[in-house]
């Protein structure tokens, strides 16, 4: 075993991933009915083979054979003459085969008839593509705003599970095309495992009452702990009111939304500024477009710590602008010079092409100054 774990890690073998949970249990769990008939039908060939190899002289393979085609009456005939005793237990082994198989035709129609054993292999068979998920949102309980937002992600190829406790929640996911679903409480053990959060991004919850959105926020933040991670979840949450939006955020939260307060928001963006309302809507709302902005976090070990904005020459490399710099104090510095020094754990805000903004990030990110940027 240790030799072949070696030769796979030499290889490069990677073993595809499994979930936390497989419901193997319950899956052999509705197997358990088919033992009988199976449990019967090997002592009839046992015991058929047997007796036509001490009533007629049967070779072994010639008794399998006879015993194969009488228990199952498929009408083949008498391989070799039989006696009057090897008839009449012939007739007996046929009666026998026909109480089985009409017992074994009884126990698959009541599995079929119940349901529960087509519903644990789909449940099974989502698990496992759940678990090769990477960097998905799980997104809490079913509502009009997960509709909308779930319609976003889809656009915007971002993969997610749909988490909620209601029994019907197959036909809802065909409904509103959720591609990955799993009934149970987002904050229990099982939902957090069945979603497999542990390679999730974050956390989406949308819960009608501020009281599961706490829940959800404390699990996942303690599941967090438990497991090895190099980056916290993101956890983003609805409110209803101001109130709960601050109980949220001490909580655990990174971003809370208020229905109110995010439509008045965008009411004046509109009113104010209709031109760039429908730019911003157009170009960075969404991620397959030409233009996109992000944050850039600047590590301690990063090259560019202490040194000047125009030292990094995003522009020329990348066809990136830094538009603004978050310090660690949450001091914002809008359009900053090409002389302002860029100081360890700021945030760039950075506006330009998705590839150039991926590419800015990965020379954030070294500890050298790279090679390109010597004869820029």
């Amino acid at each position: 075993m240790i030799f072949i774990q070696k030769f796979k890690r030499f290889l490069g073998w990677r073993s595809a991933p499994k979930p936390h949970i497989t419901l193997n249990d319950e899956y052999y769990g509705h197997l358990a009915p088919f033992r009988l008939p199976f449990i019967l039908t090997v002592l009839t060939m046992l015991i058929g083979t047997m007796g036509y190899m001490l009533i007629d002289d049967f070779p072994l393979m010639d008794a399998i054979y006879q015993t194969g085609i009488t228990f199952t009456t498929v009408g083949f005939g008498e391989q070799r003459p039989l006696s009057d005793m090897g008839r009449i237990f012939t007739i007996s082994l046929i009666i026998f085969g026909f109480v089985v198989f009409s017992i074994a035709v009884g126990i698959i129609a009541e599995v079929i008839k119940k349901g529960e054993f087509q519903k644990t292999v789909k449940e099974r068979k989502m698990l496992y593509e759940i678990a090769r998920l990477k960097h998905h949102f799980v997104v809490c309980y079913h509502n009009e705003f997960t509709i909308q937002v779930t319609k976003q992600l889809r656009e915007n190829h971002i993969p997610f599970v749909v988490v909620d406790p209601r029994e019907d929640m197959e036909n809802i996911a065909k409904k509103y095309h959720y591609p990955y679903f799993v009934s149970a409480e987002p904050h229990t053990e099982v939902g957090i495992l069945k979603s497999h959060l542990s390679s999730a991004k974050g956390v989406i919850t949308l819960a009608d009452n501020v009281a599961d959105n706490i829940a959800t926020i404390a699990s996942a933040r303690l599941y967090e702990r438990e497991i090895v991670r190099g980056r916290k979840y993101l956890i983003i949450a609805n409110a209803k009111n101001q109130e709960d939006d601050q109980k949220l955020l001490k909580l655990g939260a990174n971003k809370v939304v208020t229905a109110t307060k995010l439509m008045a928001q965008r009411i004046n963006a509109m009113a104010a500024r209709p031109d760039m309302e429908n730019l911003l809507q157009e170009f960075l709302y969404k991620k397959d477009t030409p233009l996109d902005m992000e944050e850039a976090k600047v590590s301690k070990t990063s090259w560019l710590v202490l040194k000047k904005i125009k030292v990094a020459r995003f522009r020329d490399i990348a066809n990136v602008t830094i538009i603004g710099i978050r310090q660690k104090d949450d001091q914002f510095i809008p359009m900053p010079k090409g002389d302002t020094i860029i100081m360890p754990e700021s945030k760039l805000l950075l506006i330009g092409t998705g590839e150039g903004i991926r590419k800015a990030k990965k020379i954030i990110r070294k500890k050298v100054k790279p090679e390109e940027l010597k004869f820029v």
